[in-house]
């Protein structure tokens, strides 16, 4: 228990400083550019009010999924013994969602908690961020169904060997 208070405090503590430093930004940017400074804090408000209306929704949803998806089934599925069949599930569960990348990464934190293997996991950060099905039905609109497919075929190879990538690198690692 006191481990989880300690973590709890220190997390507290990064994010008064992290609010700290901002306000400070935008104090600087205030003197220097009021117009700029009008910009970002609209942006910055805009996007304040976005996640208290969406983030809410995905803590119930992650806490949902802690109950009712065992560690069990994670680890079989999205684990390091999940092979070929892993990297598929991943690549189609993250190009499913619409939502914004800061709802992928509570939801690979509890992934990676659940011991999914770090390339599935990578590849569903990368997917979610780039391959969205409902981004490519707009994108082949107005760009093209030639410009749409050959990015999405290169990007999906660029995500997953970058998954396998940043997984080796951190084993590699945890040799030395």
């Amino acid at each position: 228990m006191d481990k989880k208070k300690s973590k709890l405090k220190d997390n507290l503590k990064k994010l008064i400083i992290s609010l700290a430093i901002s306000i400070v930004a935008f104090l600087i940017l205030r003197y220097f550019s009021v117009n700029r400074f009008q910009n970002a804090f609209y942006m910055s408000t805009r996007y304040i009010k976005e996640m208290i209306s969406v983030f809410p929704a995905v803590l119930i949803i992650m806490g949902l999924a802690d109950v009712w998806v065992p560690t069990s089934m994670v680890k079989k599925y999205l684990g390091q013994s999940s092979g070929i069949k892993g990297k598929f599930l991943a690549i189609f569960l993250g190009t499913l969602p619409a939502g914004p990348m800061y709802v992928a990464l509570p939801l690979a934190g509890e992934l990676l908690r659940k011991k999914a293997s770090l390339s599935n996991t990578i590849i569903f950060l990368g997917v979610w961020a780039s391959l969205k099905i409902p981004q490519l039905g707009v994108e082949m609109k107005f760009l093209g169904f030639k410009f749409s497919a050959l990015r999405f075929v290169f990007t999906l190879a660029s995500v997953v060997i970058m998954g396998l990538l940043m997984e080796k690198m951190i084993d590699i690692e945890k040799e030395l």
